[in-house]
C-alpha cells in the first residue's frame, strides 16, 4: 500500500503515535537504504506491518475489519472465486441492497476490485483487513465446500441403484467399466478426491467393512475418519480408480500398484495408487502428491545449526555419500528432493532411481524402478554409472547388492544420495555392516547420516505457558535439557541470561479455523557428521550406542532433542515430540 512519506509523518505526529527520537532514525534509515519510510519503520521494530496497513488505511479514509468473528454467507463468500481470493489477498464478507463489501491486505490493488465490480455488478465498498484475519476467513471456503461436498455424496448415492449381493466377480470387465462410467459413481470419486486434497490430506484410505465402506484421510500423520458409505457402492468406487490409475478391472486376488494426475485450482496433482485384497473386498491407498510441493530448502525442512552446516558441507563434496535414514512417512523423500534442488545446476548431470517417482523435476533423469520386468534399484544403478553422472540419487537401500553399488560409485567419483530404513542415524552403521559392507569403505565414503521424523506444526493460535517443577522433571529423564539450552543460545534463539524458568513453552489450541490445533508438519533431525573420532570408532568394531555417545559428546543434537528445540521456537509442543519420537 502506497502512501507519500510526508501525509504518513503528518498523521503520526497528529495522532502522537511516535516519539520524536524514532521518527528521526527512521527518516535517516529510509534515506540512507533508499526505501519507503513504511519499510524502514518495520524494519526498526517501531511499527508491526499489520499496524501500519490499518494506520494507511486510515490515513486513505479505508475502514479496519476484523474477519475472525465474522459468519460469512456462502453466497456471499461464492462472489469471489478461492482461487482469486487466496492469490490477491480478496474476500467479500458482506451484500446488501445492491453493495457488495469486500476486504483486503491492499487496497491499492485497484484492477481486481474493478474486475469484482464488473463480474459482479455490484457496488463494491473496500475495507482493509489484517494477514491473520484474512487466513481466517479464507477457511470458510473450505468449510463451506466441506458441508457441499457431504451434500453431494449423499444426493449421489441416493440417485444409485443400488442392488444387495451384487458379487463383482460375476461382472466382465465390459460390465465393470460401465459401472466406473456411471455418472453418480464418478461423482463421488471426484468428490472424495477433492475433499482429500482441501483438507490437505497426504493419503486416501478406502476401506470395505461388513456393513459399509469407510472413507479416511490422514491429515498431518494422523489418520481422521472422514466418511461412511453404504456398503453397496463399494465395487464402483473401487473400479472408478481402477480406471483412472489404468489398472486391471477384473483382477480382485492380487495387489495392485498405479498412479494418476489431474489438476485441481490450477495446480497439478499427482495420485499414487495402492490396492490390496482384503476379507471383505479390496482396500484402497491413494497417496495424494503435490507437484508444487518441491522446491523448499534445507531450512524450511528443519534443517539449523550445525546440523545445517554438516549437510551444505557433505553436498559441495564432488564425491561420498550422504544418506537420510528413518521410518515410512518421515519425510526421506522431501529432503532428498531438496538436495537435489539445491544441487540441479546447469555444470551437473543427476540421475535419480526411485520407487516410485514421487516429483518429476526439470533436468533430472529420472528412472522408475520395474521389479517385474528386472528393472530394480541395483540394476537401474549399475545402468545409470554408464550415463556418465556426476550425481546420483537412489531412492532407496535395501539389499546387499545397491548398497555396494552406491559404495563403488561414492568411490569412484559419484556423489550419491540415499534414504535407509533404520531409528536413528548412528543406528546406519550396524545396519550397512549387517548388508555386507567394510567398515574402512563406510568410513571412506559416508560424508553424513541424517535421521528424521515429522512433528506437527503449531497453528497461530498456540498459547504460552512456562515449565512446572514437574514437567521440567520429567523432561530432564529423556532429554540433556542443558545442552539445548545452549544450543538455543548459540543460536540465538533465546537471549543469553534465559533459564528454563523464563522460557516459554506452548500448547495446541483448538479453534474454528484450526480444529486440531495444528497445521503442516516439520521435520526434526539428528545429522551425524563422520569425523575422525567417528570413524575410528567404526573400524574398531565399535556398537550403535557407542557411535551416538561419541556423536552426542561431539555435539550432535539428537532427535528428541531437536524436538525440544523446535517447541521453545513455538513450532510444535513437547507431547508431540515425545509422541512422534517414542512411535
Amino acid at each position: 500500500m502506497y502512501i507519500n512519506d510526508e501525509q504518513l509523518t503528518k498523521y503520526l505526529i497528529d495522532k502522537d503515535l511516535i516519539k520524536e527520537k524514532d521518527l528521526s532514525l527512521s527518516i535517516e534509515n529510509a534515506a540512507k537504504h533508499n526505501v519507503p519510510l513504511i519499510e524502514a519503520f518495520v524494519h526498526a521494530g517501531i511499527f508491526s506491518e499489520e499496524k501500519i496497513r490499518e494506520i494507511v488505511a486510515e490515513i486513505k479514509g479505508v475502514s479496519f475489519i476484523d474477519l475472525s468473528e465474522i459468519k460469512i454467507e456462502q453466497t456471499t463468500l461464492q462472489r469471489i472465486p478461492e482461487s482469486i481470493a487466496k492469490k490477491h489477498n480478496i474476500i467479500a464478507f458482506k451484500e446488501e441492497g445492491g453493495v457488495l463489501s469486500v476486504a483486503t491486505l491492499d487496497i491499492d490493488n485497484l484492477p481486481i476490485i474493478d474486475s469484482i465490480r464488473k463480474s459482479t455488478g455490484l457496488k463494491i465498498v473496500v475495507y482493509v483487513t489484517n494477514a491473520t484475519s484474512m487466513q481466517s476467513a479464507l477457511v470458510q471456503y473450505r468449510r463451506s465446500l466441506n458441508i457441499e461436498f457431504d451434500d453431494i455424496i449423499k444426493k449421489q448415492v441416493s440417485t444409485l441403484n443400488l442392488k444387495e449381493g451384487v458379487d463383482e466377480s460375476d461382472l466382465s470387465p465390459a460390465e465393470l467399466k460401465k459401472m466406473a462410467e456411471d455418472l453418480p459413481i464418478i461423482k463421488i470419486v471426484d468428490t472424495l478426491i477433492s475433499h482429500a486434497i482441501l483438507q490437505n490430506a497426504s493419503d486416501v484410505h478406502i476401506e470395505p467393512e461388513e456393513n459399509s465402506l469407510i472413507i479416511r484421510f490422514r491429515v498431518d500423520g494422523i489418520l481422521h475418519d472422514a466418511m461412511s458409505l453404504p456398503k453397496q457402492i463399494t465395487p464402483g468406487v473401487i473400479v472408478r480408480i481402477k480406471v483412472l490409475a489404468n489398472l486391471r478391472l477384473d483382477e480382485k486376488r492380487l495387489p495392485q500398484d498405479g498412479r494418476f494426475k489431474t489438476v485441481f485450482n490450477s495446480q497439478d496433482v499427482s495420485f499414487r495408487v495402492s490396492i490390496l485384497p482384503t476379507y471383505f473386498g479390496e482396500k484402497v491407498v491413494i497417496r495424494i502428491l503435490r507437484e508444487s510441493a518441491h522446491g523448499f530448502s534445507l531450512e524450511a525442512i528443519g534443517l539449523h545449526g550445525e546440523g545445517l552446516e554438516h549437510v551444505h558441507e557433505a553436498m559441495s563434496q564432488k564425491t561420498g555419500l550422504i544418506l537420510v535414514s528413518g521410518p515410512t512417512g518421515s519425510g526421506k523423500t522431501t529432503t532428498l528432493y531438496t538436495m537435489l534442488d539445491i544441487l540441479n545446476t546447469t555444470d551437473v548431470n543427476i540421475s535419480t532411481v526411485e520407487d516410485p517417482i514421487e516429483y518429476q523435476v526439470d533436468r533430472i533423469n529420472q528412472t522408475q524402478v520395474r521389479s517385474d520386468i528386472g528393472l530394480t534399484f541395483a540394476a537401474g544403478l549399475r545402468s545409470l554409472l554408464r550415463q556418465d553422472p556426476d550425481i546420483l540419487m537412489v531412492g532407496e537401500i535395501r539389499d546387499k547388492e545397491t548398497v555396494s553399488l552406491a559404495v563403488n560409485a561414492a568411490l569412484t567419483g559419484h556423489l550419491v544420495l540415499s534414504t535407509i530404513h533404520t531409528n536413528s542415524a548412528a543406528g546406519v552403521i550396524p545396519r550397512m555392516i549387517d548388508m555386507g559392507i567394510e567398515t574402512f569403505l563406510i568410513t571412506s565414503t559416508i560424508k553424513t547420516i541424517s535421521a528424521q521424523r515429522l512433528v506437527r506444526v503449531l497453528c497461530d493460535s498456540k498459547e504460552k505457558y512456562h515449565l512446572s517443577d514437574e514437567e521440567k522433571s520429567k523432561l530432564e529423564k529423556v532429554v540433556d535439557l542443558d545442552k539445548v539450552l545452549s544450543f538455543l543460545k548459540k543460536e540465538k534463539i533465546v537471549k543469553a541470561k534465559d533459564t528454563w524458568k523464563t522460557i516459554y513453552f506452548y500448547k495446541a489450541v483448538s479453534t474454528p479455523e484450526c480444529e486440531s490445533g495444528y497445521s503442516g508438519r516439520i521435520g526434526i533431525h539428528e545429522v551425524l557428521h563422520l569425523d575422525e573420532p567417528i570413524k575410528k570408532l567404526i573400524t574398531s568394531g565399535a556398537t550403535e550406542s557407542d557411535i551416538e555417545e561419541m556423536a552426542v559428546k561431539g555435539g550432535m543434537l539428537t532427535m528428541i532433542e531437536d524436538g525440544i528445540f523446535k517447541a521453545v521456537q513455538g513450532m510444535t509442543t513437547t507431547e508431540e515430540v515425545l509422541r512422534v519420537v517414542s512411535d
